[in-house]
């Protein structure tokens, strides 16, 4: 910390400095690294290098130097070179590739989400600034395992908890943004891909309803997904399917409430309701867009990467590949 540079905090009060203003996970994590070095019988940890030392372990991915220079390159820096202010942010640090050869490279961090295992490994993909998001989908075959030999798998836009967008395979990788919207890649189902003449493909997202200034609102929370509404189909019929899908228990399901959304105004369903008659015909993202909701309470904690091992919080766990 550059503070420490300026102001006289001894060596050992500095990592106390650092240890009131971690929260959540990094703060369980520091408790738990204390008392698992007390076990193992090893020193305190005394100082901010070493601290720091351990928390780039735990918390950088290896190819950290690699996306920091990448940002780098992307904002021009006023009074210094590209390699000037990266030297100074990395200090001694090592790059793996050579400068001339990153600069024509695009970092982008996909999210994987299994389509039979409950987890998300987040992948580095790094590529050329000219490649597609075909050529992104094609590393990524390389290194997932697919739920079949001839699975496809495509690219979807994620921002708080809804779907924007699904990229088409000939977009270029240097027009994406990565850094306030996720990147999910996943499998399409088979159902997806023999849609019948009156089937409709609908988002479905989590929601909860909170008071705000006297004013309801939808807040959405978990993974948003895709699913198939057939025609004739009622809600009590689709709501079987959603269940198996997440494997919610039948006493926590019982409790969930349906409603069709748009411009976060609820429409609630009956079981009997016949879905399709009631979904919009025109494809609309973003504020405007009709989707499914399953309101229920939000019981994930709030955490940033964490792997989460109660499976009805409708988060998946996360791995980070690198």
């Amino acid at each position: 910390m550059e503070v420490f540079d300026y102001k006289d905090i001894a060596e050992d009060e500095q990592v106390k400095l650092v240890a009131i203003k971690l929260t959540k996970h990094a703060s369980n994590w520091w408790e738990h690294l204390k008392k698992q070095r007390v076990r193992e019988g090893k020193s305190k940890i005394r100082t901010w290098t070493k601290m720091k030392k351990e928390m780039k372990k735990k918390f950088l991915p290896q190819n950290y130097l690699v996306d920091s220079f990448l940002e780098f390159h992307e904002y021009k820096q006023r009074n210094l070179s590209v390699e000037v202010a990266f030297h100074h942010a990395t200090k001694d640090e090592v790059l793996d590739i050579p400068l001339p050869e990153l600069q024509g490279l695009r970092n982008l961090k996909v999210a994987f989400h299994h389509a039979t295992k409950y987890e998300v490994v987040i992948h580095n993909i790094r590529l050329p600034k000219q490649s597609t998001v075909g050529d992104v989908i094609n590393v990524l075959k390389t290194k997932v395992e697919l739920s079949q030999p001839n699975g496809e798998l495509r690219l979807v836009e994620i921002f708080y908890h809804k779907i924007y967008k699904i990229f088409p395979q000939s977009e270029k990788i240097e027009n994406i943004n990565d850094r306030y919207w996720t990147l999910r890649a996943e499998e399409i189902p088979e159902e997806e891909k023999n849609l019948g003449l009156h089937d409709r493909l609908i988002h479905v997202y989590h929601f909860t309803k909170e008071t705000a200034q006297n004013q309801m609102q939808v807040q959405n929370f978990g993974e948003p997904f895709f699913l198939v509404i057939h025609e004739g189909e009622t809600l009590a019929e689709v709501k079987a399917r959603i269940q198996k899908k997440l494997q919610v228990p039948d006493e926590e399901f019982a409790k969930w409430k349906f409603a069709l959304l748009s411009l976060g105004r609820p429409e609630y369903l009956q079981d009997s309701d016949v879905v399709s008659s009631r979904i919009q015909t025109s494809d609309v993202y973003g504020a405007w867009e009709q989707y499914l909701g399953l309101e229920h309470a939000d019981t994930a904690p709030k955490r940033s990467y964490a792997v989460n091992q109660n499976r009805h919080t409708y988060e998946k766990p996360v791995k980070i590949y690198n």
